[in-house]
């Protein structure tokens, strides 16, 4: 019997080694499938990782928020939680708050789950561009629980952790990073980098609605100009999607293979067509790994994700929210 995965290859987009990849869009004979340079990206106003922590005894979730200065939210939000049925907040920091609007402090609170203190340097952050929310080096965030590290992030911790007489080397909190979700406002073209595994290629994603001629056997004079909506979506410069008459077809989902993984790509853009004004809703275009056993559920349950047994391997996701504007 073929396994599952054979199974899907058949029908299914692989995107594999990005640096290898030609610059066109070969999977489609089509000449806009792809995003022209001159079209201006929408502008992306925040960032949520949501992390599994696993230390000895506990079992956490960490979301760290980060706003550009577009969202009334602007600033670096942290929250650390139980990661059970019911989970209750412990710990929320929010640098854009009236008490800690500073680049540079920590935080510390008791709670059921101990003594979680939280610690930051943004004073030095250096960012890809003036509006993008997250900072790419020269910056740290630290959580510690109960004095053991549960998440350290940016490339400038290692004084900091020193005078905590914590050692990077040989960190592992068990950390995964479940899922991510980026917010845009502004028009149809959303460009963004993602790893689908922790330890594989950054690939470059491109999220594209045009207008294209209408394609048919038969087209009267009233409908031979017509051009309706068309979906694109780019992984690495190679169109991994193409729906057409999306108004029509305006929920939908697609299989792919990246980095050898199964990757459920699937979008929701109703709002875009039947919100009201018309054409400035929200749309959701979702990437989500899987193993080749769970094929029956494609949609993101973050309760599922959390409750599942520790060995086994946890899925991310890919959360896209965009915002016509």
């Amino acid at each position: 019997m073929r396994d599952l995965v054979s199974c899907f290859s058949e029908n299914s987009i692989n995107v594999t080694h990005p640096l290898s990849l030609p610059s066109s869009c070969s999977n489609y004979n089509t000449s806009n499938a792809c995003i022209p340079p001159s079209l201006i990206p929408s502008i992306q106003t925040s960032i949520t990782s949501i992390y599994r922590i696993t230390l000895p005894s506990k079992h956490l979730i960490i979301k760290v928020t980060w706003c550009n200065k577009i969202n009334p939210s602007h600033g670096l939000s942290i929250s650390v939680s139980s990661a059970d049925q019911n989970p209750s907040t412990s710990l929320k920091l929010n640098t854009s708050s009236r008490f800690f609007r500073k680049k540079k402090g920590n935080k510390s609170v008791d709670s059921d789950l101990g003594k979680i203190e939280a610690l930051w340097d943004l004073s030095s952050a250096k960012y890809d561009s003036n509006t993008c929310p997250e900072p790419i080096q020269s910056f740290y965030v630290i959580v510690l629980v109960d004095a053991r590290l549960a998440l350290v992030l940016g490339d400038s911790s290692e004084e900091t952790l020193k005078k905590k007489s914590l050692a990077f080397d040989g960190f592992d909190s068990g950390k995964s990073l479940i899922s991510r979700q980026e917010y845009f406002s502004g028009n149809t073209f959303y460009s963004t980098k993602a790893k689908f595994v922790e330890s594989g290629d950054s690939h470059e994603i491109v999220i594209r609605c045009s207008a294209e001629k209408t394609e048919g056997l038969k087209q009267s004079s009233s409908t031979h100009n017509h051009r309706s909506p068309v979906l694109s979506v780019c992984i690495d410069e190679k169109t991994v999607t193409k729906v057409k008459r999306l108004q029509w077809n305006f929920r939908g989902n697609q299989t792919i293979f990246v980095d050898g993984l199964l990757v459920d790509l699937m979008w929701d853009v109703h709002d875009w067509f039947f919100c009201n004004p018309e054409g400035c809703g929200k749309a959701v275009f979702m990437f989500r790994t899987r193993n080749g056993l769970d094929s029956s559920r494609l949609w993101l349950e973050e309760k599922k994700m959390v409750q599942k047994d520790e060995q086994d391997k946890l899925d991310f996701s890919l959360l896209i929210y965009a915002c016509k504007t």
